[in-house]
């Protein structure tokens, strides 16, 4: 990539100006989108706000996941159900508690058509298995198997309270137990993009956990992507994040119908990464960006930062834009930005050598 400015030239100003400008010209009204495939994708000035000030819990998280074979919807639909979460209530005819003479437990009746349509791979086995591992406090002794769609589960009597009560909170607990999928997801949908003429799908995940989406068997972890900055730094690591900051504020831009130039959004990504960890645009940020006290006093709570710093003696190189501006000095920028090797103020000029005729010989006396 060849470089487009002059050196001195005040990229960061400029940076903030082209930025800013089409900010401005977004519609402030529209906080969603439709998206794309029925999924509501925050856009505009709450999604240029979340990105810059690196949030870590995002509005609407997604993660896009393309598949090992993307031209099979029924594969499609078989690693949907391996990434979305399936509540034990959503896959069950009933769930009813059994009062006998000398016994009670709570009995779950599986469906098994329900089961077969959304292409899960759930069973009675292991179901009983993620009911045991579930926080119910259920060991798997008292968890039975019967046949393939009854299972069913007897409590234990506690000291604190009754068996009766213990079969209710058992009750109402169970339907929430994720018997498949992954519980940060909270829905996947199948994308079918025509763009290239043939049918080729995709995921769109609503939710976090990008590393259990890219170790998901049929999901091609190299071509998996997240919009939630802080996910993807750590998971895939720094510059992975740094790639992320750019092309969601260009996709948020485009989606406004705006351009700017790609040397100013790597600029400011660039910025928020180079400490080696995502840093927003905040005053949190900046107290970990820089180490200039003039420079943070001159962008939010002015007193707090002057005090900490005459308290602490803090000393400051006054390098900076705003630091100089406060001091009344040359910035560096522009003209600012070189050194003079040769002060006329400090090293006088040497002394003015005579002419070879410039003696009293050669003078004409003037006649008076």
């Amino acid at each position: 990539m060849r470089a487009q400015m002059e050196p001195g030239s005040a990229v960061g100003a400029l940076c903030a100006q082209s930025i800013g400008e089409p900010g401005t010209q977004m519609t402030l009204k529209t906080f969603h989108f439709a998206g794309v495939a029925s999924m509501n994708i925050t856009l505009g000035v709450p999604r240029i706000k979340e990105i810059i000030n690196a949030s870590k819990a995002i509005s609407t998280p997604i993660i896009t996941a393309q598949l090992d074979k993307d031209d099979d919807a029924d594969y499609a639909r078989l690693v949907k159900g391996r990434i979305e979460k399936t509540l034990l209530g959503e896959i069950s005819e009933y769930i009813e508690e059994v009062f006998l003479p000398d016994d009670c437990f709570i009995l779950v009746k599986l469906s098994l058509e329900r089961i077969r349509l959304l292409r899960l791979e759930v069973n009675a086995e292991t179901v009983r298995y993620s009911i045991c591992m579930s926080k119910l406090r259920v060991k798997p002794g008292d968890v039975a198997v019967h046949g393939e769609a009854v299972v069913c589960v007897t409590p234990r009597e506690n000291s604190k309270s009754s068996m009766y009560y213990v079969l209710q909170f058992l009750k109402e607990d169970l339907p929430k137990v994720v018997v498949q999928g992954i519980p940060e997801v909270s829905r996947a949908v199948i994308h079918i993009d025509e763009q290239s003429g043939k049918e080729k799908y995709k995921l769109l995940v609503e939710g976090d956990n990008l590393r259990a989406v890219m170790a998901t068997h049929g999901v091609k972890g190299t071509r998996t992507t997240s919009n939630n900055t802080y996910e993807v730094e750590k998971t895939l690591g720094i510059e992975a994040a740094r790639t992320t900051i750019i092309n969601e504020i260009q996709y948020t831009m485009v989606n406004h119908g705006m351009s700017i130039d790609r040397r100013h959004v790597m600029l400011l990504s660039d910025l928020m990464t180079y400490k080696g960890e995502v840093l927003g645009i905040t005053r949190f940020g900046l107290a970990k960006m820089k180490e200039s006290v003039l420079m943070l006093a001159s962008f939010e709570k002015t007193a707090d930062h002057l005090f900490d710093a005459a308290y602490f003696g803090q000393k400051d190189s006054v390098c900076g834009v705003s630091e100089c501006i406060i001091m009344g000095i040359p910035m560096n920028i522009g003209t600012g930005l070189f050194k003079l090797l040769h002060k006329a103020d400090k090293d006088p000029s040497p002394p003015r050598r005579p002419l070879i005729f410039d003696t009293n010989e050669f003078h004409i006396p003037l006649v008076t």
